[in-house]
């Protein structure tokens, strides 16, 4: 259960960070889309381990093998197969984690959950599950590039460096100028300092990651248990060390806001709205501005530092970690944050789609 994401365009996920390859099969595409698979594997890339001093050392090249659903560079209709071969596995980094629990990792949970738990690297829970999403991801952007919808996510704050401007006051088209991925040069560097000296104290540190959709047509979600900030929540809410989403609000405090401050006066009958407060949704329903929202990672859990837990008999231990780990994650989270926004809308556009005659 809960392997897989979407009703219409579902994916669904298999395999382990240790094990022989991960993979998905992609339920619902439409037949004759033109699938470029070289942008499926530069996403791949902008999430990949090893590709920049601020990630883990492990160096997954993360190449995407087609199995099926695609003939002649064409989407045939039927489920899209895919897998990715996990290359620098090291599983004895995790060997002490057998019988032990990390703080603040799913070891103690699954093993609970499941009794019989993968422990080599996390096993499902770890991240690298998440290659499979960009790859979903980047195929369901390739179909609302044909409506035109265009998705840009970005790094917006790393602990206490913040970047307080507008995305309207930015250069989206930067993103990718520098390895944190923050469309600012100056708060880019100060990022960059904080992740290494944080790397360096085998500490860790946290952060936000802004994301922004254009030309999302108006009548997108349903009431009223599916209406499309809960299903956005939902999706980003799923990305591994996410604990916070917010939809809207951009740069200011809605619980602390009053009414007349906040409220999106609309301007004309295409649903243009004088301020967009409502980050482009009103009613569960999109209404035709920009999307906006924030997605809050937590300090990664793991720590090259020592720190106490328990192991399997209850009994009091000291852990250091071993192996090969991302001291802030967001980085290379940006092109999975895309993904399952690229999911998530696609989705409910071929729901609102099938709900009319």
């Amino acid at each position: 259960m809960g392997n897989s994401y979407g009703k219409i365009f579902k994916l669904t996920t298999f395999g382990e960070s240790h094990g022989a390859s991960i993979g998905g099969i992609i339920d619902g595409c439409p037949s004759g889309i033109k699938i470029d698979l070289e942008y499926v594997q530069n996403q791949l890339d902008r999430r990949r381990p090893g590709q920049s001093k601020v990630t883990s050392e492990r160096n997954e090249l993360d190449r995407v093998e087609i199995l099926s659903g695609i003939f002649n560079g064409i989407s045939t209709g039927t489920p899209i197969g895919f897998i990715i071969k996990n290359k620098d596995q090291k599983s004895n980094d995790y060997s002490n984690l057998e019988k032990s629990f990390r703080p603040s990792h799913a070891d103690f949970t699954y093993s609970k959950k499941y009794i019989n738990r993968d422990f080599r690297g996390g096993g499902r829970s770890s991240a690298r599950e998440t290659a499979c999403r960009v790859v979903g991801g980047s195929i369901a952007q390739q179909v609302l590039n044909i409506i035109g919808v265009e998705i840009f996510a970005y790094v917006s704050s790393v602990g206490s460096i913040h970047l307080n401007k507008s995305y309207n006051n930015l250069d989206l088209a930067s993103i990718d100028d520098n390895i944190i991925r923050c469309p600012d040069a100056d708060i880019s560097k100060l990022m960059i300092e904080l992740i290494e000296r944080m790397k360096n104290s085998g500490d860790t540190i946290g952060g936000v990651i802004s994301c922004v959709v254009k030309g999302v047509p108006i009548g997108i979600g349903e009431p009223v248990f599916d209406k499309l900030h809960a299903e956005i929540a939902k999706g980003m809410l799923s990305i591994n060390a996410v604990k916070g989403f917010k939809i809207g609000f951009e740069n200011v405090d809605i619980s602390s806001s009053v009414g007349s401050q906040v409220n999106d006066i609309i301007l004309n009958s295409s649903g243009k709205t004088k301020t967009n407060f409502s980050g482009g949704i009103q009613g569960g329903i999109s209404n035709g501005n920009d999307i906006y929202c924030e997605t809050s990672f937590k300090p990664v859990a793991t720590l090259m530092i020592n720190q106490q837990s328990i192991n399997s008999k209850g009994e009091k231990i000291m852990l250091k970690a071993k192996g090969r780990h991302d001291s802030c994650v967001v980085p290379r989270a940006v092109p999975i944050v895309e993904s399952m926004m690229a999911l998530t809308i696609l989705d409910l556009y071929l729901i609102s789609k099938s709900n009319k005659i």
